[in-house]
């Protein structure tokens, strides 16, 4: 068994069968919450809560701490599992179908830096999918989006 990151073609084959667990971090805060800027890929451009996929024999407390240090430059812990998160609008463009279990993040006072490409926002951009926005705002986390429009589905 390899112990290094699949190869590309070996992912998306895999993927494009099976469903695909990640993490979805909820780091909530009293600037709102926390979402990130994709650089690349299908969703290239579009926010999103800081996420990624489980690794095979990871314990999904280490994924969150692996995801809040990679994406967030952040310490942060598990908390609360607050749901799943299902992606039609993946399974529409022939991306993939990921589930992410979304937890509420806990981290040191001061808590994520803000760059480019992480930002806290206190009321939802028109551009993240549609799925995250709905589960924040089904779950009270934070104001409706800013109204700009987007129909939150990845980007080709």
């Amino acid at each position: 068994m390899t112990s290094g990151p699949l190869p590309q073609a070996d992912y998306e084959a895999i993927y494009a069968r099976v469903p695909r667990l990640t993490v979805e971090l909820v780091v909530v805060g009293e600037l709102g919450v926390v979402l990130t800027r994709r650089a690349a890929g299908p969703c290239a451009g579009l926010w999103h809560l800081p996420g990624g996929t489980v690794r095979y024999g990871e314990p999904l407390v280490e994924a969150v701490a692996r995801v809040g240090r990679s994406e967030l430059d952040a310490a942060l812990e598990a908390g609360e599992l607050l749901g799943a998160i299902e992606y039609p609008s993946h399974l529409a463009a022939g991306i993939d179908w990921p589930v992410g279990l979304a937890f509420r993040c806990t981290g040191p006072e001061g808590g994520v830096p803000e760059d480019e490409h992480r930002r806290w926002f206190s009321t939802l951009p028109g551009e993240m999918h549609d799925e995250q926005r709905q589960f924040l705002e089904d779950h009270g986390l934070v104001a409706r989006h800013d109204g700009a429009e987007h129909d939150g589905s990845p980007a080709r």
